[in-house]
């Protein structure tokens, strides 16, 4: 894994210590885009949901983990694939606190993003605890991309 904060190559992406904030999660969100397309055989469609649900997951973690704080603080995205199993697992997780929201207040254009991230993914799990939330998204029969002579 690298923690330089620059995308691996191969079957693993990482960007570690990344500031959870909207300009950096477009930045990895493009970074993400063109690994999985120089890695896997992909869809278009299946590539689209996989960048959308690690969005959703980086955005969160840029709009809601550090809101009690004056700065953001860090997010990490790690993308692995099993070549075994043919498995794709993409973690983003934060350092912040998980906000609670009151149902009565929820506002009826927000709150999507979880259900949204499970709707697109294999299996999606979000783990939160004092510090911080993992959220881990998983994709099975990927097929990897046959390696260019």
């Amino acid at each position: 894994m690298s923690t330089s904060g620059k995308p691996c190559t191969g079957t693993q992406f990482a960007r570690m210590d990344a500031v959870a904030d909207p300009q950096s999660a477009a930045e990895i969100r493009r970074e993400f885009s063109d690994w999985l397309g120089r890695h896997f055989m992909l869809d278009a469609t299946k590539a689209s949901d996989m960048v959308l649900a690690v969005n959703e997951a980086m955005a969160n973690a840029a709009e809601f983990a550090y809101v009690t704080v004056e700065q953001p603080g860090a997010m990490h995205v790690l993308a692995s694939y099993d070549g075994t199993a043919a498995t794709l697992t993409v973690t983003v997780t934060d350092e912040g606190a998980w906000r609670n929201v009151d149902p009565a207040k929820t506002e009826l254009r927000r709150g999507r993003g979880i259900p949204l991230m499970q709707a697109l993914a294999d299996h999606a799990t979000v783990d939160s605890s004092a510090g911080g939330t993992r959220v881990c998204l998983e994709w099975n029969r990927v097929a990897a991309a046959q390696a260019r002579a």
